[in-house]
């Protein structure tokens, strides 16, 4: 027993040590983009949460807000391989995904061969993803859950890790496709970006004007990314954590739900992706500001980007003038 003992706490000690290097990695991580992202805490913090635990990211704002800017820093901060798509309607999917092509070698014997899409990378810029058509829109659905892509019968992998952040107008929406739920599903937060404050914007607007200005540094590699992401996973959980995740899902759905806004306005609620991606992402938060196990806190900090994308209301209450945000703040009053 004690040797037992002894082996649990060595575990144990070693576990704190690894998650300590972690947080101090990450807010070297954390300081770099800042440099270059100005008044968008919130948005960098909610985007490494995701990629910290292994999801895909969902970036809604208006135009020059710094979508693109972010994605490209964090690609170097983190040392990963980009690509970037600019989604149009004429856009076709193996234009993401990759096609093959008929060869002739020197012989005249053909054979064909497979030219990789820019979807085999390590993390992949969308821009504007409800401009591309439904059909193109799907090619993505295999590869942000599986981490795989099918042409012609034969199955790729793409590169470990793997992130798609994509991006949308909230405001221009003519000539736009609207991404199905299923889609929507597979980002595992949808993160609102807004504009910066004065002071922010004034730094901005004098840092990026001048003679020149210094690029980010990179600070983690690929291969400890994918160590981070698999030792997230260890981070303990309680049982109080687990209890507000499922109270707040199942609460968000009006088959489950006792909350007479959600029974009356809610057409349908999240389902069980919501909660896996609640205690990821509120593992993943709680690492990223220094901190070995999530707590309520953190669950309710990501409710609204968890949930927004994963329910929708009723047609009656989108007349009244409802939003779901007003239902989500609902659900975190009743469980905060």
């Amino acid at each position: 027993m004690t040797d037992i003992s002894s082996l649990e706490q060595t575990v144990e000690h070693r576990l704190l040590q690894d998650m300590d290097a972690l947080a101090e990695r990450l807010g070297r991580v954390r300081q770099q983009v800042e440099r270059m992202i100005y008044g968008q805490r919130e948005v960098i913090d909610q985007t490494l949460t995701c990629i910290l635990a292994g999801g895909h990211v969902l970036l809604i704002g208006v135009p020059g807000l710094g979508k693109t800017r972010l994605v490209s820093t964090i690609s170097t901060v983190l040392g990963l391989e980009s690509k970037r798509v600019q989604c149009t309607p004429d856009l076709m999917p193996a234009d993401i995904v990759g096609s093959e092509v008929m060869e002739e070698d020197g012989d005249g014997r053909r054979h064909f061969r497979f030219i990789r899409g820019p979807v085999f990378c390590q993390l992949l810029m969308a821009d504007e993803i409800n401009r591309a058509s439904p059909r193109t829109q799907s090619a993505l659905l295999q590869a942000m859950q599986e981490r795989t892509v099918t042409v012609a019968g034969q199955t790729h992998e793409v590169p470990s890790p793997f992130h798609v952040l994509a991006t949308q107008n909230p405001l221009e929406q003519e000539g736009t496709y609207p991404l199905p739920e299923a889609q929507l599903d597979r980002f595992m937060l949808q993160v609102s970006v807004g504009y910066p404050g004065l002071g922010a914007e004034r730094e901005m607007l004098l840092n990026t004007t001048g003679a020149g200005e210094d690029g980010p540094l990179s600070v983690l590699t690929p291969a400890e990314l994918r160590d981070a992401q698999l030792l997230l996973r260890r981070a303990p959980v309680g049982d109080s954590v687990v209890q507000a995740i499922l109270a707040l899902v199942r609460d968000g759905r009006p088959e489950s739900s006792d909350i007479e806004d959600v029974q009356r306005h809610v057409a349908w609620g999240p389902g069980p992706r919501a909660s896996q991606a609640l205690l990821m992402a509120a593992r993943a938060r709680a690492v990223l500001d220094g901190r070995l196990a999530p707590s309520v806190e953190d669950v309710l900090a990501l409710v609204h980007p968890v949930l927004r994308h994963r329910m929708a209301l009723t047609f009656a209450a989108q007349a009244e003038g409802m939003t779901l945000d007003s239902i989500i703040d609902r659900l975190c009053e009743r469980h905060g």
